[in-house]
């Protein structure tokens, strides 16, 4: 009987860490148990998590500054290759329309200059516009607030799923440790209980 000691150490010592790892998220809701209160650490605290994730995301991981980085030292060929089309299809066809009689002096040559013309004059405003336009978004989106608000919009049961999903093993390695801890408990209890 006394060598049973061990694997009831074990068990005890995987239940008691499971029930811990499930305490991490439920009860979802406070539960009065006479003087305490009882609620999953996560549910608990996720206004707490959601203000934290919202600044490590905003100052470790992405802000507009590196977003502004990339744009501006983004290639501008497919842009201006975009911009060229839309040139070409407005010369020829939306200026004919809308000026009839402009389009009877417009032949190859000039429609080519025109183009060239505005096409030269775009690729030196570009790095203006994408610099006014960075600071626009600079000023009106908050990367901080954005996770923030996300995070608190998760239901319990998306958090919770969230963190099992990123930690299930972890999760797992602890129920695991805390039966070995208890089987090498119940070793060194059968230990002193033979050695009396």
């Amino acid at each position: 009987m006394i060598y049973t000691l061990p694997f009831i150490a074990a068990l005890i010592g995987w239940f008691t860490n499971f029930i811990a790892v499930k305490m991490l998220f439920h009860p979802k809701e406070p539960i009065n148990l006479l003087f305490f209160k009882v609620q999953g650490i996560f549910p608990k605290r996720q206004k707490v998590l959601a203000e934290k994730l919202g600044n490590m995301v905003a100052k470790d991981l992405f802000s507009v500054d590196d977003l502004l980085v990339q744009i501006k030292s983004a290639d501008n060929s497919q842009t201006m290759t975009l911009v060229e089309s839309k040139l070409d299809d407005f010369i020829n066809t939306k200026l004919s329309k809308s000026m009839p009689m402009l389009a009877m002096f417009l032949n190859d040559e000039l429609k080519n200059k025109i183009k060239n013309t505005l096409l030269e004059e775009i690729g030196e405003i570009l790095p203006e516009v994408i610099e006014s336009y960075g600071q626009q978004l600079k000023s009106s989106v908050d990367i901080k607030g954005i996770v923030t608000q996300k995070v608190l919009q998760f239901s319990t049961d998306k958090l919770e799923e969230i963190l099992y999903s990123i930690m299930k093993k972890e999760f797992m390695f602890i129920e695991i440790l805390g039966a070995v801890l208890g089987f090498l408990i119940g070793i060194i209890q059968v230990l002193l209980i033979s050695f009396q």
